[in-house]
């Protein structure tokens, strides 16, 4: 449980950051998300997936 807040914590001081450091240019990168194709945004999506579970699962083996 605690890894998970972990998680979740980091993931809101790394958004926060992008928030308050560059607010317009995460505007204009979520308007050129909106832009990509379904299929281009799926296939992203699925990438930064597999990379997630894969920096846990090299985190899990390297800790333990």
């Amino acid at each position: 449980m605690s890894d998970l807040l972990l998680a979740i914590g980091l993931v809101c001081v790394i958004e926060g950051l992008v928030f308050a450091l560059a607010p317009s240019r995460f505007q204009d990168l979520l308007r050129q998300l909106a832009e990509l194709p379904v299929g281009t945004r799926r296939s992203l999506g699925l990438s930064t997936l597999a990379l997630g579970v894969g920096l846990i699962w090299l985190a899990r083996v390297f800790a333990g």
